[in-house]
Formats: structure tokens, sequence, C-alpha cells
């Protein structure tokens, strides 16, 4: 086992850091105030190859191995602050694409994913509703049969990208006498008549990602719509959940690093009757928990990525890496506020916006207490 990165690796690092310092910088604190979701930045990380990265080359991606695609979603979050612009990223490459390239026709690949890696197509996974996110399979959204196709009815909800993207990939029951094995996944254009995207809703951190609900309203999708064969739905659901909670937080462990970086530099910079505050015990002991949370952090996201690389099961690990890495960023975010202070307090600085981007990590993609419920399963309780 390998814990150093190849030299093509590296490399691999160090451009996309650079790219995001570069590139994704403008304007932050004013986007965050404004919730202001910037397409244009979206199309410099296509452009670059981010979206792309773990995308077959036939279909306009880097065909990076599954572990150089972390590196680079690590490297991103290292380099650029904008935790709502990393997390959309990672959420649409984990639970978009990857389903897609998984359980795609050719057509849907070719239709889909050259757009998607290039940044000029923008897909959002439409599983969550309002009283079906946990229990995922007690969703209400239908897909009803009918010549050469489906129609869909039902209102998804707290749907990040919903208010921007171009298509979703849906899940509907067509059966509800069959529990989950009456769901389909369907890939459906936002133009479709019927579709209605709302406006974003304000929330606590992450502003930069819209979030919204989308609603069905007699919508027909034709059967070449569909992801995968009947009846398949849950098992696509299933399957890209192992990847969304495997990774979806590999940039917030870039963050995780760069924070921890931070906190050192102002800790030995900052003095206090007469010496830097790092040489005092309680601020040395919190940055040295930060060390720690990120050391185990990292580790987690890599034998995830090994796991997975590797064709062993991963659900265990993916449920270890959701709840550990979400928690992780929620308390190293609160230790970097006590240790800049005042300064860590004020959003001029940045530093507090961690924090609130860090809370909705124990929320989404299953909760802290669901992740701790599957692992208890997993370890037979």
């Amino acid at each position: 086992m390998e814990f150093g990165l190849t030299d093509e690796q590296a490399a691999l690092r160090g451009a996309t850091i650079q790219f995001a310092q570069r590139e994704l910088a403008t304007d932050l604190v004013s986007r965050d105030a404004s919730a202001d979701f910037d397409r244009k930045l979206w199309q410099k990380c296509g452009e670059f190859g981010i979206q792309g990265a773990f995308v077959p080359a036939e279909y306009g991606g880097r065909d990076l191995d599954l572990t150089s695609a972390i590196v680079v979603m690590e490297a991103l979050g290292y380099g650029c602050r904008d935790n709502g612009l990393t997390l959309a990223l990672n959420g649409q490459m984990w639970a978009v694409q990857e389903p897609i390239l998984r359980f795609g026709s050719d057509e849907q690949k070719s239709r889909f994913l050259p757009g998607l890696a290039a940044g000029t197509l923008i897909g959002a996974d439409a599983v969550t509703e309002a009283e079906a996110g946990s229990d995922t399979y007690a969703m209400s959204t239908t897909a009803v049969r009918s010549d050469g196709g489906y129609v869909l009815r039902g209102q998804k909800s707290y749907i990040g990208l919903g208010p921007v993207c171009d298509f979703v990939l849906v899940f509907a029951t067509s059966d509800p006498d069959l529990g989950q094995w009456g769901i389909n996944a369907f890939l459906v254009d936002a133009d479709s008549p019927g579709f209605t995207q709302t406006e974003s809703r304000p929330k606590m951190g992450l502003r930069t990602e819209p979030l919204g609900d989308i609603i069905f309203e007699d919508v027909f999708v034709p059967a070449e719509a569909r992801l995968g064969p009947e009846g398949a739905g849950a098992s696509i659901f299933n399957y890209s959940l192992d990847w969304e909670r495997s990774f979806i937080f590999a940039s917030h462990v870039g963050a995780m690093e760069y924070q921890l970086e931070a906190a050192i530099a102002y800790a030995t910079e900052r003095h206090q009757f007469g010496e830097p505050i790092g040489r005092f015990q309680s601020v040395s002991n919190r940055i040295a928990d930060m060390r720690l949370r990120f050391e185990t952090a990292q580790l987690l996201l890599y034998k995830a990525a090994w796991l997975m690389e590797n064709g062993q099961p991963a659900q265990m690990a993916s449920a270890l890496a959701k709840l550990h890495i979400s928690e992780a960023l929620v308390s190293s975010s609160i230790d970097s506020i006590r240790t800049h202070g005042a300064r860590g307090y004020l959003s001029d600085f940045g530093v507090e916006r961690d924090l609130r981007d860090a809370m909705g990590g124990v929320i989404y993609g299953g909760t802290s207490d669901i992740q701790r419920r599957a692992i208890a399963r997993l370890l037979g309780l």
C-alpha cells in the first residue's frame, strides 16, 4: 500500500491548486452574501478538466484513474475557498456522471457526458422529497407507464443545482406495490413540458450552490430516457450512493488542509503577552486536533477510492468516510474560528464561512445518524 503521490499525481495536484487560486477566487464574500451561482466559473472548471477528470476520453474527459481524480478534487478544495462550488462539482460528478457511466446506454453516454465534462451542461440528482429524505423508498413521485414512455408526477425537494440544472437524474416509482423493485431512474431535460424549477432557497451555508425543488406536472419521458432496465432504480440509487458518500467530500478534505495551514500561520504570527498564541497549550492543542482530523479524513477518503478501484465492497468505507469527514470539518471549523478569535468571527475574512458550509454535511447525502445506523447494521448489530 502506497501513501505517497506519483509524480503525475503531484503534478495534477499542483496544477489544480494553481488553477483554483488563479481562476476561482473572484468576489467570494459578495457572492456568498448574495447566494450567487456563477456559471462562468463552472465552465472554467470544465475547460480545465475538473468535471471530466474521471470521464473516459471518448466522451471528452481526461480518463484519469479514480485515485488521480480524487487527488484533483482534493486539490480543488485546497485551492478554491468556494465550498458551495466545489460541493456542486462533486455532486454532479459522483451522483450524476458516474451512474450514467455505469448504467447509461451508448446514446445516453454520448448525449450527456461530453457536455457534463466540458462544463456546458449541468446535471442534478433528484432523489429527496419533503417526506422522503432518509426514508428514500417512501418517495411519492410516480412514473406511470404510457404509450412509448412514462408520465412523471410529483415533487423533489432540496435538490442541489436544481434551480440551474439542464437536466435531472430523477427517481420515481412506477409500481408502489413492488416497493423498491418498482422504482425507475430517468434522465429528464429541464425544458420538458410540465417540468418546473423553483427559485433557489436561502440557506445557512454553501450559498453559492443553488438549492431548490423540481416539480413534475404530467411530464412525459420516452422509454429511452430511462436509465438502466425496468425496476433497476433502487439498484442504481444504492450504487450511486456509495460513490456519492465516498467522494462528495473530496474537496472538503482539501479545504481542511488549507484551514489547518491558515490556523498554524495565524497562531505563529499573532502575539499576545509577548509571544505567539501558538505557544499557549489551549491553542496548540486545538491545532493538533485539526491535524489529526485532516489526516484521518484523508485516509478514509483514499481507502474508499482504493476499494472502489479494486472492485471491493465499499459500503462500510463510504459510510465511515461520509460520517467522519462531515463531522471532522464541523469540529475543525469551530477550532479555526476560536484560533482566529474576533477575526475568525467576521465574515470579511472567510474563516466563519467554513463552519456555515460544514454544517450541511451532517445532513445531506444521508445524515450522520443514518451513517451510524448503516455502520451498525454492517457490523451485525
